[in-house]
């Protein structure tokens, strides 16, 4: 997609610096790639089936299948093959009745989600499911930093820039994004590597979101950025 912005952004100057970032201290977070959001077998999709609604969502489930899966496949392996941290956000709660999540994750509707941990639901996609050392956090919130130590977790590490992929765009992976700038992290948006219901909720809000709270990039530039940063510091260090 042609990157906007919004009336905001016009006063940028031009020329103005490109984005800095240390690969060393960089992180991959996959928002919410789970088996009941983005199978086509998943619960959402039975529940869209059910009630005679799953025409209106042939877009996202093709979009996730041929876009967003293949992309973040591409992520997982470019971030491993450079030993980059690789982390995870799910919805996930502790109590089988699901006492514990927070009221957005309650009210009636599509966002009404009870997910236990340990329910197939809950888990990673196939494709991208997270490898034993890597990170992978249970939260009740939309935002991966609001309801986890996730936050905690990158300061340990480190990590100053989070790129960030999943679903849905104008949600959970919105919320993460706004927490993680408003924590002072430097965020990398993935846009072909997230979905949003429609088009044109997923281009609105990369729209809002581009440059205030992150830089959005396509995983083709996302790597090609990285690869230069890393051959950089290869010449520097000798």
């Amino acid at each position: 997609m042609e990157k906007q912005q919004t009336l905001y952004y016009d006063f940028i100057p031009t020329g103005e610096e490109k984005m800095k970032l240390d690969p060393a201290k960089t992180a991959l977070l996959i928002v919410d790639m789970q088996n009941q959001f983005i199978s086509r077998d998943g619960l959402d999709a039975q529940i869209a089936r059910e009630k005679g609604m799953f025409d209106k969502w042939e877009y996202f489930f093709d979009r996730i299948d041929n876009v967003a899966i293949p992309n973040n496949k591409k992520l997982l392996d470019f971030f491993r093959g450079n030993q980059l941290e690789v982390t995870f956000g799910r919805i996930a709660c502790h109590h089988k009745d699901g006492r514990d999540r927070s009221p957005v994750q309650r009210r009636p509707g599509w966002n009404n989600i009870l997910l236990p941990i340990g329910d197939p639901g809950a888990e990673m996609v196939d494709e991208l499911k997270p490898l034993d050392d890597e990170i992978v956090v249970n939260k009740t919130t939309d935002s991966v930093l609001s309801g986890t130590n996730y936050e905690f977790l990158l300061r340990n590490m480190g990590i100053e820039t989070v790129v960030c992929t999943g679903v849905v765009t104008d949600q959970c992976v919105a919320s993460t994004i706004r927490s993680l700038a408003d924590a002072g992290f430097e965020v990398i948006l993935v846009e072909d590597a997230c979905a949003a219901a429609t088009k044109q909720l997923h281009e609105a809000e990369i729209m809002i979101m581009n440059q205030i709270y992150c830089q959005v990039m396509s995983t083709e530039e996302t790597i090609q950025f990285i690869s230069e940063e890393i051959e950089q510091l290869a010449v520097v260090q000798g």
